[in-house]
């Protein structure tokens, strides 16, 4: 039997980074078993859904590369058959009618009166038209008495499954309410939905939260009453906040959401290797995986029972997501093939207008080779039209902490430096070994450290304090930059 999974987000905002977690786990399953990645929407919550929250989910889903094998299913859509199914239950007395009010329906205190009630009694069963004669449910159905379609869940027995993550649940009926399948409205509920949906998708394995372990043994009573064989399911741990509180769209914003990792530079690859972890592992030291061998190594038997924490810290700018996301990001940066990157980082430049004609053709072993300079200490891509723009524009900023401690600390520099640029202008050959020399003999020339006259330079060269080789960047920004950066006083000018 080929293994078919499915995602099913509701479109009331962006892709939150649990239901990215969700997605991620489902596609390499599907994979690993040779089997489809399907895509539900679950728009039934007409108040909420939007069509911009889908296409957030979509957008979110692209950049990961989580593709789906079939058409996209709308929930909204088969709402028909959601009600065709719910009064074949009523017609084969699976389930009834029941006549309560809307407004006593809606009350909060009497339902939550009804339930404690019921659990005290340990009987779900407290409805008075649960019993109804055919007859008298047809003829107040026929007067016109607004009704909802409750199934008529057993007074013994339990469900049981055995939980691919964590093993045996068992419920007693006694527990679980007659559940409402089919509002007064015709509108049909989630758990009717879902499992209309699941069974005429074909779905093998249900891949989710932790959180709907409460509706798999609601809707094991509904696959029982409809005589279908329930999906394997396997239930995610938790993704919870630094304070271990659930992470969540509403306390903790754009955090969590996947475009705001697009938007920062993050790329698709590492996210997804950064995702896998929180909650799963293949049991090895090995931390860097590629798709192919996430797909490989991906099993349920590997996730974990304990739920994952995302740290962060939204008042400090250096720690505003996890760090760790923000190291594997860093990994990815400085270890992909050069030639995986450069289509990445010149969509960057190209966003922030510093990417040329030039860097096509003619400067393209330079483009090239600045790029596998820089990226080595950089985080994101939007490292390299930050802290990197001094390499493609001569309109960069400087950092104030650079300019005083590696130029104004040492004020012969501002002698010095356009010295060193006097020195450079006699070198022929302006590469790595001639211009060592001439920096070593200018700095014993001066009697000073060498880090102080590197230091300098980096900080009127670059902008910033820390960086690649110096002897590196000399020869990449050339000759001519060189020495015209050298003798700025831009930065000295600076407060």
């Amino acid at each position: 039997m080929t293994t078919r999974v499915r995602f099913a987000p509701s479109p009331t905002g962006y892709l939150h980074i649990g239901s990215a977690r969700t997605a991620l786990f489902n596609y390499l399953f599907a994979k690993h078993t040779g089997g489809k990645f399907l895509l539900r929407i679950e728009d039934t919550d007409l108040a909420r859904s939007s069509e911009e929250s889908t296409r957030s989910i979509l957008d979110g889903l692209k950049w990961l590369e989580l593709f789906h094998d079939e058409e996209i299913v709308f929930q909204s859509n088969n709402a028909p058959n959601h009600r065709e199914i719910a009064l074949k239950l009523l017609e084969e007395g699976k389930a009834y009618r029941d006549f309560t009010p809307k407004e006593e329906r809606a009350d909060k205190d009497v339902k939550a009166a009804i339930v404690e009630r019921a659990r005290e009694q340990k009987d779900m069963r407290d409805n008075p038209f649960r019993e109804l004669s055919k007859e008298e449910s047809d003829e107040k159905a026929k007067s016109g008495e607004p009704f909802a379609i409750r199934l008529k869940v057993a007074v013994s027995g339990k469900t049981s499954f055995e939980d691919a993550v964590y093993g045996l649940q068992e419920r007693d009926y006694a527990e679980t309410e007659d559940l409402v399948l089919l509002r007064s409205d015709g509108h049909p509920l989630y758990n009717l939905a879902v499992v209309c949906d699941d069974i005429e998708m074909q779905i093998t394995h249900v891949i989710r939260g932790q959180d709907h372990l409460t509706n798999a043994h609601k809707q094991i009573l509904i696959y029982e009453a409809l005589g279908e064989p329930p999906p394997i399911f396997a239930h995610l741990p938790l993704i919870l906040a630094p304070n271990k509180g659930k992470l969540s769209k509403r306390k903790h914003g754009e955090v969590v959401s996947m475009t705001t990792y697009r938007d920062a530079g993050f790329l698709a690859a590492a996210f997804r290797n950064f995702l896998v972890l929180l909650g799963w592992s293949a049991g090895e030291e090995q931390e860097i995986y590629s798709l192919a061998e996430l797909t490989e190594k991906f099993s349920l038997d590997h996730i974990h029972k304990n739920n994952a924490v995302f740290n962060f810290d939204a008042n400090d700018p250096r720690h505003w997501t996890d760090d760790k996301a923000l190291w594997m990001n860093a990994e990815y940066i400085r270890t992909m093939p050069l030639e995986d990157l450069l289509p990445l980082v010149k969509a960057e430049l190209k966003s922030t207008k510093l990417w040329r004609d030039e860097y096509e053709d003619d400067d393209k072993d330079w483009v090239e080779n600045t790029i596998d300079l820089i990226r080595q200490r950089f985080f994101t891509l939007k490292d390299f039209s930050n802290q990197g723009r001094a390499f493609f524009s001569e309109d960069f900023d400087f950092d104030q902490a650079a300019i005083d401690k590696n130029l104004k600390k040492f004020p012969d520099l501002e002698i010095w430096l356009p010295e060193l640029a006097g020195k450079f202008e006699a070198v022929e050959d302006f590469t790595h070994d001639n211009i060592e020399q001439v920096v070593k003999q200018f700095t014993e020339e001066k009697q000073t450290k060498l880090g102080v006259i590197m230091n300098g330079a980096r900080a009127l060269l670059t902008g910033l304090a820390v960086g690649p080789s110096m002897l590196a960047v000399f020869e990449t920004l050339g000759k001519e930059k060189t020495i015209r950066r050298l003798r700025s006083q831009i930065a000295w000018n600076q407060q």
